[in-house]
């Protein structure tokens, strides 16, 4: 693997992660969907539902495993590219890959919790077999356990820490430096200005909460803000100091952007799964309640996939994952981009 490639590529791995992360979990959502609810009768008397082992549990979990060993392998990739050639993308390669290890550890923890916890309210006062307890509850939790050993201890124990770099400047002249450090900070805060000013006029003109396209849109606009305000910084940083403080330009305005396009990730991604699962979730039809309902009739039905859910629903938490994980991509590398001068 090439030099230039290795932390691009360590850089692809986790956000590679966060994508089959989403798609499991979108498949335990759609599993769960076919989980029997309780019933009421007319007296208020609940019936539960026989208890059976629910699989998406085991979805859940295949998705934060593959997400961690991902994320693990890019830093694998981006501490050997560290130990032969030092660079300054190579260094945030691995910060960031250590940033996902990290929040895959959290997931992983908050998974075996989880199950702990729910295993009170889903099994307490129903008479569930031993083997739906082992399978359903305890094997969960004790492999996401080891599998938070085992990324916890090979990304930060057994491991070879690469030395931090200081990086160099470039000179540049001084128009074009005041310039693009201005651009770096002025583009994200317009871009966001813009993107919040359509929303609210959207919101004016129809008097109805934001339609899932319109969010995609503004999301849209604020990572190519985000992302052009980046450039911008990055060229400002790798030009020479302006007098007489002998400082490195243009820093502050990368730092800005680097804050600036965590949040945007942060906040798409959860976007994405917020607009996933409840894209799911309307598959689930509820019938009109009447009092002379039996319990059988009180149960929802499962509507089919059609094209109309496909695109009104579904598909723009898969832009916005497509989104996340692009924009976060060219955020990081664009930070880094060697400009000619």
């Amino acid at each position: 693997m090439s030099n230039s490639q290795a932390p691009k590529t360590a850089i692809q791995l986790p956000l590679i992660g966060l994508g089959f992360a989403w798609a499991m979990l979108m498949l335990s959502q759609y599993l769960d969907l076919y989980i029997q609810q309780t019933l009421y009768t007319e007296d208020g008397k609940a019936i539960f539902p026989e208890v059976q082992l629910q699989w998406s549990v085991y979805t859940t979990l295949i998705g934060i495993t593959g997400a961690a060993l991902l994320s693990l392998l890019g830093q694998k990739v981006a501490l050997s590219e560290r130990a032969e050639n030092d660079s300054a993308l190579a260094l945030s390669a691995h910060r960031f890959t250590n940033l996902f290890v990290i929040l895959s550890l959290v997931a992983g923890a908050i998974f075996a919790i989880g199950n702990f916890l729910g295993a009170f309210n889903d099994y307490d006062s129903r008479d569930a077999s031993p083997w739906i307890r082992i399978v359903g509850v305890y094997v969960p939790i004790i492999l996401a356990t080891a599998l938070v050993v085992y990324v916890l201890l090979s990304a930060f124990v057994f491991r070879k820490d690469a030395p931090d770099l200081q990086g160099e400047e470039r000179d540049e002249e001084r128009a074009k430096l005041q310039r693009y450090v201005g651009l770096a900070y002025a583009v994200p805060i317009i871009g966001t200005a813009i993107a919040i000013i359509f929303g609210l006029v959207v919101y004016d003109t129809t008097r109805t909460t934001l339609d899932v396209w319109i969010w995609v849109i503004i999301q849209a606009i604020i990572a190519v803000s985000i992302t052009i305000g980046t450039t911008f910084a990055s060229r400002a940083k790798s030009s020479r100091p302006l007098p007489p403080k002998e400082r490195k330009t243009g820093t502050a305005a990368v730092n800005l952007n680097l804050v600036l396009s965590i949040l945007f990730g942060s906040v798409v991604s959860v976007m994405a799964f917020t607009f996933g699962f409840s894209a799911i979730e309307n598959l689930r039809i509820w019938p009109e309640w009447r009092e002379d309902m039996t319990p059988e009739q009180q149960q929802p039905y499962i509507e089919a996939v059609s094209v109309e859910w496909l695109v009104q629903d579904f598909l723009p938490a898969v832009v916005l994952l497509l989104l996340a994980t692009i924009g976060i991509y060219r955020m990081v590398i664009t930070r880094h981009r060697e400009t000619n001068a």
